[in-house]
């Protein structure tokens, strides 16, 4: 079995960073079988621009570009996706986002025109675990609903749309207090090793 974890950061030795290879090293940890690749959005260079070239692959008049193609064929190798990223104006990064917004194109990720109507969910193999870090405390993101607001936007909006199942949707909180990375890393520890024990249990229910 094979997880690809998705990182959004321009620090390499950011919290965000660290997190995405605590969940790596919790994955390999429980099951020495299970392979793990980490793609390091900023690092690689990938461009997030939705440009006219993206809606000409939306409108099925044009076969995606070779970036977009080589993203789309690392997630086909997984059979889980997680995605780190840290919270900005209570969504992700906007590197992420433009991320989803080419690689999770229309014909590969879900299929739609208007002359069939029919919106066609092409995802359901694929199995996601959300993860934001975020720098204010759990209380402010209920009082003013920013959490279920994010759940709603990516959650829903994006993967259900896709037919993806969104597995586990955390906030990773409180990021800033002094002391707090250690606990943080625990959690994300205990993430690679749910992400493992939940990819084992769907593969036993198929058998």
């Amino acid at each position: 079995m094979h997880t690809l974890i998705v990182v959004a950061h321009p620090e390499p030795a950011s919290l965000t960073h660290t997190i995405a290879s605590t969940i790596a090293e919790g994955i390999v940890l429980s099951d020495g079988q299970h392979t793990v690749e980490i793609a390091d959005l900023a690092q690689e260079g990938f461009d997030p621009r939705f440009t006219a070239a993206d809606l000409t692959v939306h409108r099925h008049r044009a076969q995606a570009p070779d970036d977009v193609r080589w993203e789309q064929a690392r997630i086909d190798r997984a059979q889980a996706l997680v995605l780190v990223y840290p919270v900005y104006w209570w969504s992700m990064p906007a590197l992420m986002k433009g991320w989803i917004d080419r690689v999770f194109s229309n014909g590969w990720a879900f299929d739609f025109n208007l002359q069939g109507g029919a919106l066609i969910k092409q995802l359901q193999h694929l199995r996601i675990h959300l993860v934001g870090v975020g720098g204010a405390n759990v209380s402010t993101y209920a009082r003013h609903g920013y959490a279920e607001a994010m759940k709603v936007q990516i959650d829903h909006g994006i993967f259900d749309y896709c037919g993806a199942q969104v597995m586990t949707s955390q906030l990773l909180l409180d990021s800033e207090t002094a002391g707090s990375a250690k606990a943080l890393l625990q959690v994300a520890q205990q993430l690679g090793q749910e992400v493992t024990s939940q990819r084992e249990a769907l593969q036993n229910a198929m058998v």
